[in-house]
């Protein structure tokens, strides 16, 4: 069985203003800077077409890093790839992610919506975690899921003061 989760990122700017963020490679350069504070990140390809904007990430984190229950499945280093999506710019924005692990006993995967509020634009994640594990496979759901949350709660910080200081 699948577990959820949805997470908001509030700014103080324009939808405008964010796309124009996730539009800049400058943008993604600092988000993967960031998290290089918690684990090796790579930004592997980057792309703004007339039909959206594709980035392709890889996030490294060395096995010995990984929680009990999680090394027990894991034999080497997690290497992370995840697909980020964005359609064009409207009003209300959607997109998309998936997160893969090579032979990895599950998925992650989500859709985005970036959208306008009162006081300037909401980002919001909706995520589904499935680990194909007996026993254990809710258990990493929700360490998934915990830790996207943590994920999505530093890629905001790193949005918000990236625009502060560029716009």
């Amino acid at each position: 069985m699948a577990r959820r989760m949805n997470y908001s990122a509030r700014f103080t700017h324009s939808t405008e203003q964010v796309y124009a963020a996730l539009s800049s490679r400058d943008h993604w350069n600092a988000r993967v800077e960031e998290m290089k504070k918690y684990s090796h990140n790579e930004l592997k390809s980057f792309e703004v077409t007339d039909t959206g904007i594709d980035i392709v990430m890889h996030h490294i984190i060395p096995r010995t890093e990984l929680p009990d229950i999680a090394q027990t499945v894991m034999k080497k280093d997690m290497v992370i790839t995840r697909n980020v999506h964005f359609d064009p710019y409207e009003d209300t924005t959607e997109g998309k992610y998936d997160a893969s692990i090579p032979a990895g006993p599950g998925s992650l995967k989500g859709t985005t919506s970036l959208f306008a509020t009162e006081t300037g634009s909401t980002l919001r994640t909706s995520s589904e975690a499935k680990v194909f594990l007996p026993f254990v496979g809710g258990k990493l759901e929700q360490l998934m899921l915990v830790n996207l949350r943590d994920l999505w709660r530093g890629e905001g910080e790193v949005t918000a003061d990236w625009l502060a200081k560029n716009t």
